[in-house]
């Protein structure tokens, strides 16, 4: 039988039974075939597709044998040993992080480190403010200064205020979540519960809504860890700098020192914002190209 996994608890598994709302508490085999490219902290993660057998008809348990290869993954360091990689979520449509401006403030280099990881596996990613409701007139001009920066960069940006019921931008999200598989990340305390309780779910993991919209909620997260990301490469994953990168003087440009530069000639033209390669900058000095950054 195939299906796809909902949560992932230790070595247990629910698993909804592809085309029916059937789910199975499912356990592994002993040893699976995974990539070997993919050395995770887990073997299986939600959303991904599996094919299991039936242990027990009556108290609906079966038994996984086969991981179906991913359309993509989205991986973060492993929170019991940054050596390691912990898969979030597997087959994705899209990523969506919810920030806020103050209570609590979501840091911009949070935020950038988010964006590479969905930039490194190829998925579409939107930023989504809270608590709006809660902001004065400076703070208003702050969330104004973000949402300039990141949409010029081509990224898609909402606000809305979680608790406000059948807001037109309520709605508004939830015609972007239509017909999806959506990971929803964030850090503890930006309301992310509150907004999903909106969105009719209430749920550990992947959830199904209205409109065949598919939610994986991920724990309030502390840091956003990237993998195996190495300084040479780092740029790429900055959309706004890898526009410019073929202009560079020297093709292994960092864009710190080097002269002819085009992408620092694109920050000092104001093309490039100050605070992205701030985090440009910030991330660089992380790595160490040995390990995990």
């Amino acid at each position: 039988m195939k299906g796809v996994v909902y949560t992932s608890t230790g070595s247990n598994y629910l698993v909804k039974e592809v085309d029916s709302n059937v789910f199975w508490n499912c356990r592994l085999r002993g040893k699976l075939k995974i990539d070997k490219e993919i050395k995770s902290s887990n073997p299986i993660a939600v959303g991904d597709i599996v094919n299991y057998d039936i242990e027990n008809e009556d108290t609906k348990e079966g038994i996984i044998h086969n991981i179906a290869p991913r359309n993509n993954y989205i991986v973060r360091v492993s929170p019991h040993n940054r050596h390691h990689k912990h898969i979030v979520a597997a087959n994705l449509d899209q990523t969506l992080l919810i920030a806020t401006v103050k209570d609590p403030t979501t840091s911009l280099g949070f935020i950038d480190r988010f964006l590479i990881t969905a930039e490194m596996y190829h998925i579409p990613a939107i930023l989504v403010f809270n608590k709006i409701d809660i902001l004065d007139a400076n703070d208003m001009l702050v969330l104004q200064h973000y949402q300039s920066i990141y949409e010029a960069i081509g990224y898609q940006v909402r606000t809305i205020a979680a608790i406000a019921s059948n807001s037109p931008e309520l709605e508004d999200l939830k015609s972007i979540l239509y017909d999806k598989t959506t990971l929803v990340s964030g850090h503890s305390g930006v309301g992310k519960s509150t907004l999903l309780n909106q969105l009719d779910t209430t749920f550990a993991a992947m959830h199904t809504l209205e409109n065949n919209a598919r939610i994986i909620d991920t724990p309030g997260v502390k840091e956003f860890g990237l993998v195996a990301v190495t300084k040479a490469e780092l740029a790429q994953y900055f959309p706004e700098m890898r526009k410019y990168m073929s202009g560079c003087k020297f093709n292994n440009c960092q864009h710190i020192n080097e002269p002819q530069c085009a992408v620092k000639n694109a920050i000092e033209a104001g093309e490039i914002s100050i605070e992205r390669y701030e985090s440009y900058l910030s991330i660089y000095l992380t790595i160490n190209d040995n390990t995990y950054s």
